[in-house]
């Protein structure tokens, strides 16, 4: 199947997909700020460049766009019909450092939280997803991870 817009058109359109500052990271850093946590950017010193790093409490936050990075079973984790051989190698390429950083992390003592942006589409979600880190971030628990169906520990 050959691509609906000129090379040109799709490599401009690729481009504006921004990789940090997302419109479902701001909202959670914003409900997160509002709440009393304070945190650092995409910390250069820490593995990964986590999107939000909170030092007092030894946890790294990632807001993962489930199309990018494959959340199972979202209805938003779907694959272009072109060139379908490279989307799913440069996907199984993202899961898999995904994976490597989440546990380089975990293994140098941070604690690990996602939230997939199927969690952060309405006020309501941003909300309660807020509501949950906060309980977490103030806890041991080490790993959760928040999307559109509720919250789990893997």
């Amino acid at each position: 199947m050959t691509d609906i817009v000129d090379k040109q058109t799709r490599s401009r359109m690729m481009a504006g997909i921004r990789g940090k500052d997302t419109k479902p990271e701001l909202a959670l850093r914003q409900a997160l700020h509002a709440r009393g946590f304070r945190f650092r950017l995409h910390a250069k010193n820490v593995h990964g460049r986590p999107d939000l790093v909170f030092p007092k409490h030894r946890a790294v936050i990632f807001v993962h766009g489930c199309f990018w990075h494959r959340h199972e079973g979202c209805r938003y984790t779907t694959t272009p019909a072109t060139r379908p051989e490279f989307w799913q190698a440069k996907f199984e390429t993202n899961v898999a450092r995904d994976s490597a950083v989440r546990t380089t992390l975990l293994e140098s003592g941070w604690r690990v939280a996602t939230v997939w942006e199927c969690a952060l589409r309405k006020p309501g979600q941003v909300a309660a997803s807020a509501e949950f880190l906060s309980g977490w971030l103030v806890s041991d628990e080490g790993q959760i991870e928040i999307g559109e169906e509720g919250t789990r520990s893997p």
